[in-house]
């Protein structure tokens, strides 16, 4: 008889003492003592559930069916339901107790709000079914142990940690490695949780040893689960680990050469864990560990050359390892690209050679997208010369953070390009590894890969060619110095292998050009333009309609690349681009019209009011319009079309007039019915939770209307019903942030171009605005602060000098944009909005803001200095001055600050320019001796600026 085990915690032996076989878990009876039984009825009434699970294909009974379980779940003993079905109806069908099981890991969370007896109930249950003898059984039963393991955690549930490692000296080896496989599923999901303290002991300094113990296991599993179990404590610097960390390392050289590649694999996953959190211990031996690697990575078995691939990603991405690299460099890189050729199994899987382009796509190949609304910030001109400082972008086309920013990045890994296959493979890794190589050794990294290039890509096999091609890709960011005396002979090659028979060769051409397109688009000649730049065009747009949908998807991606990097160089092509983007509008299945929508809007954005040529009009309206009328309001597609109407909106500007009505209508529909919906589902917390993308992308298509037609929307905003403004002032309370973040960003586009109908509601709008204003926002929030910072700004320009409505809000606006500036761990673009609204406010009401100039001159010139010369910063600028004019003193600790962020305009207007020179010359005539003590301690750069342009 199975005891209930959660009343005996007290009472357990230390774990160094604990017994080998408890009788607390030996035995096999069906019937568990505790105070929780189950009611036939309902337990009928699961079971009946489940068995219908298993009998119907039709989508619509299935739907019914999830909805029935779901509706367990507000029971509050479903959960032991479940385990009684999993654990005690051994006369069921092996497959259904196998359901409930999965049913009962799903629901886990449950057991939170679960009564004593029913946890207890639970807890017994699931070890009972832990030593079933079905395999099915034990194999769930497992995975529910893990759930509840990691929920309830290891120190309220002992005896299940005591359970799983007395069963890994059991006399079964099934039973050994059944427990060896939940304990490593746990050391994997929730280590920490295992390195804690329980009844005086810690678990770890028994677990340790033990594992340790059995690396050395004859069965093969017994040491992959020894040597997996042991590297998961590595990140988490578990001192129990640590405590024998030598011992460790030795057990993994022991395993290095393991008959068993899964123990291989292991090992090189630990070496990769170690390099990452304690590199000093393996430097004594890196000549001996960078030759295992070496090695490994070149295994038959690809899981265990992916674990070693990782070991030179994880190495080329920490700079404090850059040099115990380096001359390693002649011998990884060629065996990377050698890793970067497509296996047979990949070419199994992706079915290269289909000319699939009319063949629909399946629902589960379209993965979700997120979308998070418009966020304002400014380009900065980090290169001095008033030119733009280029996103980083990773091998596939991820963006890179910027160091200072790191802390503000989410965990989530940038996702990369589909052309590399959906899942992490040996390929993709490898290629990631030479992109970081490329950042870290540049030319260097040429030098060494350049001859064996040549010959992949020159080789007959197209294999090698297209492995060649993704290599030069992956290195352009970081070699590309070395590689541009290359480019006028690479690119016209990459243009060739457009016409390659294999659609593999032609989409990651595609995609390396992409990567090479701002060297294509550079205005630097006209024989530069016809050599390079328009051969790329036209391959890039043959591609775009081409018959294989994956070299579409590159073509369109890489286009859509070759847009932003062109910008008004595409201007004298716009009607063969348009012609091509319309004939895909015709041709593409579902996924890659998501694409094609993101490179129109992307057009839109790169040639501005070019597009609102009548010709242009007619070519591309017509089908995005064919389109909107086919979508219904809550059709996911709507959310990308919309997307890309607000960007054609604001290049169009008037030329989109005749067609604003019924799209501007449709928009305050969706932002209304999205409200109601949500207003529902905050009174009826049980429904689905809306779907926010619809409500985030219509505000953002309303910002795109009001940016392109100004005043002419003032018709159809008076007529809306309800009121638009009503509306917006809605989102603004709105729980989730993106809505907000958009219903700001409407706002500043309504301050900036149609003030007089917002103003009437800046009473009420201004009390969000304010409320909205944090100095530490949640990661979350930062892009709705980040509006917020911004539209303050636009509004107080529109209200003007000195305006009594606009003047009871600067305290409360200034005393929160400070304190943002001044926090060191806000993000860089919101000290930028914080310092330009600070400025435009300064602008208008200096009274009020010039005496608290010198708590914050300084911040606000190390905010703006790089920011790109724009009609924004020169507002800012402005109120700036007019601060200093009214204060002088106020800027007297920060004039080294303020004379650089002087000089690092490249073109101010005449009127701040004067400000500028005026200000100076003041400095100078008030105290001469002291400016020119003051200015001989400037650097040479800024000494000189301030002499040639104003003579001071």
């Amino acid at each position: 008889m199975v005891e209930v085990l959660h009343n005996r915690t007290a009472h357990l032996f230390p774990f160094a003492r604990w017994p080998m076989n408890s009788p607390a878990f030996s035995a096999s009876s069906t019937n568990i003592m505790t105070s929780w039984t189950p009611q036939p009825a309902a337990l009928q009434d699961i079971l009946q559930t489940i068995h219908e699970s298993t009998d119907s294909q039709n989508t619509q009974v299935q739907r019914a069916i999830t909805h029935k379980l779901n509706s367990f779940t507000r029971a509050p003993d479903y959960i032991a339901y479940l385990a009684y079905i999993l654990a005690c109806l051994t006369q069921e069908e092996e497959r259904i107790r196998t359901i409930a099981g999965y049913l009962l890991k799903n629901n886990a969370p449950l057991i939170h709000r679960a009564s004593p007896d029913v946890v207890a109930f639970v807890k017994t249950g699931v070890l009972q079914a832990f030593n079933d003898s079905a395999t099915m059984i034990r194999n769930a039963a497992g995975q529910d142990i893990v759930a509840f393991l990691g929920i309830l955690e290891p120190r309220n549930w002992p005896e299940c940690l005591q359970h799983l490692v007395n069963a890994l000296d059991s006399s079964s080896l099934d039973q050994q490695e059944a427990a060896f496989n939940v304990l490593e599923k746990a050391c994997e999901d929730y280590p920490r949780k295992l390195d804690v303290e329980i009844n005086g002991t810690w678990p770890l300094e028994y677990m340790i040893p033990k594992f340790l113990q059995l690396s050395e296991h004859p069965s093969s599993k017994m040491r992959s689960h020894a040597i997996a179990c042991l590297s998961y404590f590595v990140p988490i610097g578990s001192q129990a680990l640590f405590a024998h960390i030598d011992t460790f390392i030795a057990s993994l050289f022991k395993r290095a050469s393991d008959e068993d590649p899964s123990v291989r694999r292991h090992v090189c996953q630990a070496l990769v864990l170690l390099l990452a959190s304690r590199p000093e211990k393996l430097m004594p031996e890196m000549a001996n560990v960078a030759e295992y690697m070496l090695y490994s990575t070149k295994d038959k078995h690809e899981n265990v050359a992916l674990e070693a691939s990782e070991f030179w990603l994880t190495f080329a991405e920490d700079p404090e390892l850059a040099p115990y690299l380096q001359p390693l460099l002649p011998k990884v890189a060629p065996v990377l690209l050698d890793c970067m050729v497509y296996g047979e199994d990949d070419l199994l899987w992706l079915e290269g050679d289909l000319e699939d382009a009319a063949v629909p796509d399946r629902e589960e190949d379209i993965k979700p997208r997120h979308y998070g609304g418009k966020t304002h910030a400014y380009e900065r001109d980090t290169n001095g010369d008033g030119t733009v400082a280029k996103t980083r972008t990773g091998a596939y086309g991820e963006e890179l953070q910027d160091e200072e920013d790191e802390e503000f990045d989410d965990d989530d890994d940038s996702d990369f390009a589909e052309e590399m296959s959906t899942e992490w493979n040996l390929r993709k890794c490898a290629a990631a590894a030479l992109d970081v190589l490329a950042v870290r050794f540049g030319n260097e990294l040429l030098t060494v890969l350049l001859d064996p290039l040549k010959v992949k890509l020159w080789n007959e096999d197209w294999l090698q060619r297209e492995s060649a091609v993704l290599a030069l890709g992956a290195m352009a960011e970081g070699c590309i110095d070395a590689i541009e005396p290359h480019l006028p002979t690479l690119i016209p090659y990459l243009i060739a292998q457009l016409n390659d028979t294999k659609p593999l060769v032609r989409s990651i051409t595609c995609w390396t050009l992409g990567r090479y397109a701002g060297w294509c688009t550079q205005p630097i000649s006209e024989e530069h333009r016809n050599m390079f730049f328009i051969p790329t065009l036209e391959g890039l747009l043959r591609m775009v309609l081409d018959n294989n949908k994956r070299v579409q998807e590159a073509g369109c991606s890489a286009f859509a690349t070759l847009e932003e990097d062109a910008g008004l160089e595409l201007i004298p092509y716009l009607e063969p681009v348009l012609r091509n983007l319309v004939v895909a509008f015709d041709k593409y299945q579902h996924k890659n019209m998501l694409i094609l929508y993101d490179a129109v809007g992307t057009l839109a954005d790169s040639v501005g009011p070019a597009l609102q040529n009548p010709t242009y009009v007619d070519i591309l309206i017509p089908p995005l319009l064919k389109k909107w009328s086919i979508l219904k309001d809550d059709d996911d597609d709507l959310v990308p079309l919309l997307e890309c109407l607000a960007s054609v909106t604001i290049a169009m500007g008037p030329a989109f007039l005749p067609y604003s009505g019924p799209i501007f209508e449709r928009c305050v529909t969706i932002v209304h019915t999205s409200l109601l919906q949500y207003q529902a589902y905050q009174q009826n917390p049980e429904m689905d939770e809306p779907d926010r993308a619809f409500l985030v992308v219509a505000l953002d298509l309303l910002s795109g209307l009001t940016q392109g037609l100004g005043m002419s929307l003032e018709p159809h905003i008076t007529r809306s019903q309800p009121n638009l403004l009503e509306l917006v002032a809605v989102c603004l309370k709105h729980p989730q942030a993106p809505v907000r973040q958009s219903a700001y960003a409407l706002v500043g586009d309504l301050a900036m171009n149609s003030f007089i109908l917002l103003r009437p509601h800046m009473p009420s709008i201004m009390q969000e605005l304010i409320a909205q204003l944090d100095p530490e926002p949640k990661f979350e929030f930062i892009s709705a602060c980040n509006n917020a910072a911004w539209s303050v700004g636009e509004v107080a320009l529109r209200y003007g000098r000195d305006d009594p409505e606009f003047r009871q809000w600067v305290h409360p606006l200034i005393s929160r944009l400070i304190p943002i500036l001044l926090h060191p761990k806000a993000p860089r673009s919101l000290h930028e909005n914080a310092a330009v609204s600070i400025g435009r406010i300064g602008l208008m009401h200096p009274d009020l803001v010039a005496p608290l100039l010198p708590d914050f001159a300084q911040a606000w010139c190390q905010a703006l200095y790089e920011i790109r010369d724009n009609e924004e910063k020169d507002s800012a600028f402005r109120g700036l001055c007019t601060l200093v004019q009214a204060n002088p003193a106020g800027i007297a600790k920060s004039l080294l600050w303020f004379c650089n962020a002087i000089v690092k305009w490249n073109h101010p207007s005449q009127e701040l320019n004067a400000m500028f020179q005026a200000l100076l010359i003041s400095f100078k005539q008030h105290d001469a001796a002291g400016w020119a003590a003051q200015v001989s301690q400037f650097p040479a750069a800024i000494q000189e600026r301030l002499a040639q342009r104003y003579g001071v």
